[in-house]
């Protein structure tokens, strides 16, 4: 059976007439002759019943337009779905993203998306930014979503928005009562940081911040994420860190602890959030979704607008 065969049989049950149907497909009557009778020998039954004087289908014939009709019908939309792929407008775009991410900028690029792209699906992923500029690498994440820029100049990236980091503790600390404190008050307090492998640009930023400011923190251990961040503060006489807008979210969920945000000024340690993707992959979807997201842009600032900003080092 052959798709043409198809396109042949319906041009003629519309017709009801070889000589007419013959001349719409632009072939000799002959040639649709045998065209039907292959279709109808490979399905093994007679669909067209003819005479001198009239040419009919049989209930068969009646039964087959109904199938041949979705056939072709799925055919064209399988070669529209293809070429809207092709074109960028048709797909899945996997991303890769945090929760700035997540609350200030995927919304609204989403909303332009849909506007603009309905065929087009985002498929987000939450990740840390180590483990999410590794996915890109590996080809596992169309985009990553992170703090600072990417480490290979080869990779294309959009800055996003500045978010300030904040610090955590327990609701007995002696901070916890303050709404903000210097960063230089981090001097001789005993600090709870993020394993660097898992955000190098936060670990970066903090241990920076704190060398440009003339000393070096105390850091007594390290965690995986921001809930044992808010654990180990509340547990012990410790300073965590993390982005104000993940801090609000961890203090909302927290149960049967007391975690406590303070904000850290004098600077104000900020991370920039990149999107980046890479350039050695030809992927139209992923070159739609970035022209969405600059599109997209000015995007609100998650948390509290820092005062004065230190730039996040490393990625």
């Amino acid at each position: 059976m052959e798709l043409r065969h198809l396109h042949s049989f319906l041009t003629l049950a519309e017709e009801l007439h070889f000589g007419r149907a013959a001349q719409r497909l632009h072939m000799a009557q002959p040639s649709l002759s045998q065209q039907i009778q292959r279709l109808e020998q490979s399905l093994g039954t007679q669909l067209v019943a003819r005479s001198s004087h009239e040419v009919h289908l049989t209930p068969a014939g009646e039964a087959f337009v109904v199938e041949a009709e979705a056939v072709l019908s799925r055919v064209d939309r399988a070669k529209e779905t293809t070429r809207h792929a092709a074109e960028g407008r048709a797909g899945t775009v996997r991303v890769g993203c945090n929760l700035p991410a997540a609350q200030g900028v995927l919304p609204r690029v989403l909303a332009r998306l849909r506007s603009e792209l309905p065929d087009v699906v985002v498929a987000p992923r939450e990740m840390w930014t180590g483990p999410q500029l590794r996915a890109l690498q590996a080809g596992d994440i169309d985009v990553a979503m992170v703090y600072g820029p990417p480490p290979d100049g080869d990779w294309g990236h959009q800055r996003l928005l500045r978010t300030p980091l904040v610090a955590l503790v327990g609701d007995r600390h002696p901070w916890a009562s303050l709404g903000q404190v210097s960063f230089a008050e981090l001097q001789g307090q005993q600090c709870l940081l993020f394993r660097r492998e898992r955000s190098p640009a936060m670990y970066d930023l903090i241990t920076h911040t704190a060398g440009a400011a003339g000393f070096t923190l105390d850091v007594v251990d390290q965690v995986e994420d921001p809930v044992a961040t808010s654990i180990v503060v509340s547990m012990r006489n410790v300073v965590g860190f993390c982005s104000a807008s993940r801090a609000a979210a961890v203090c909302a969920s927290a149960v049967g602890i007391r975690p406590v945000t303070v904000a850290l000024v004098d600077p104000v340690p900020a991370l920039e959030l990149y999107a980046v993707w890479r350039y050695d992959v030809d992927n139209p979807l992923v070159e739609e979704f970035v022209r969405c997201l600059k599109a997209s842009a000015p995007f609100g600032q998650p948390g509290r607008r820092p005062a004065a900003a230190v730039r996040a080092v490393g990625a």
